[in-house]
């Protein structure tokens, strides 16, 4: 199959570059309609072969990655693009492909849509995504790795040792969606005991430990079906 790559209104080039590794054309038109009336340059893609040279030829700020592609599949393009690369990734998914989609958050996808999904929705993660490293800022939150304390609003917030290398894991990558086994990998790499039933109860924990301080933020966010991330403030 011949890879065929096209771009869209040139006028944009200054703006963020979005590609789209997607393999039904009328699904990547509509989703480029949407992008580009939110002001990004949208570029498409629509077979795995090639794709990752793409991504290393244009670096681009984001791409949307379908799950089910000819040649290369998602899963495979993702684990490719994060050996070199933190550009933020959505991945695209069947509805009922669950599997799929924790294992494309397990190899590096920060979020994931299934289709079929809403347009607007599309762009609000486009949006998401693109604007934390704009504006999240570190000076807005102490952490001590030493004493496993955060310093937020004035707030000094104790955390165990277990609970800070959750929160620390989530936190030095805002808006990324971690699976639990991922954060069973990441955050306690040395421990085995470590189930599904304690990583949620640390997320409690942690929460309850903010909200004791009257700071009503809620800075870890579950993710149905999917996992945590942390939400910048």
């Amino acid at each position: 199959m011949i890879n065929l790559i096209l771009s869209i209104d040139y006028n944009y080039l200054y703006m963020k570059k979005i590609l789209i590794i997607e393999d039904e054309v009328e699904i990547s038109t509509h989703m480029a309609k949407f992008l580009t009336a939110a002001k990004y340059n949208c570029h498409f893609c629509y077979s795995g072969k090639g794709a990752v040279e793409l991504v290393k030829s244009m670096s681009p700020d984001l791409i949307f990655l379908d799950i089910m592609l000819p040649e290369v599949d998602g899963i495979e393009i993702c684990r490719q693009i994060r050996s070199f690369s933190d550009v933020a990734i959505i991945m695209i998914t069947a509805k009922t492909e669950e599997v799929d989609r924790i294992h494309g958050l397990e190899v590096g996808a920060d979020d994931y849509l299934c289709k079929p999904f809403s347009l607007p929705e599309m762009v609000l993660r486009a949006n998401s995504l693109l604007r934390r490293a704009k504006t999240f800022n570190d000076e807005s939150f102490k952490v001590n790795k030493q004493t496993f304390e955060i310093t937020y609003q004035h707030a000094q917030i104790q955390l165990t040792s277990l609970e800070f290398s959750l929160f620390y894991l989530l936190y030095k990558a805002p808006e990324r969606i971690y699976s639990r086994n991922q954060i069973m990998d990441l955050a306690y790499p040395d421990l085995r005991d470590i189930s599904d039933r304690a990583i949620d109860s640390h997320v409690k924990k942690i929460r309850k430990k903010f909200k004791i301080h009257q700071i009503e933020e809620n800075i870890i966010e579950s993710v149905y079906g999917a996992g945590y991330r942390f939400v910048c403030p």
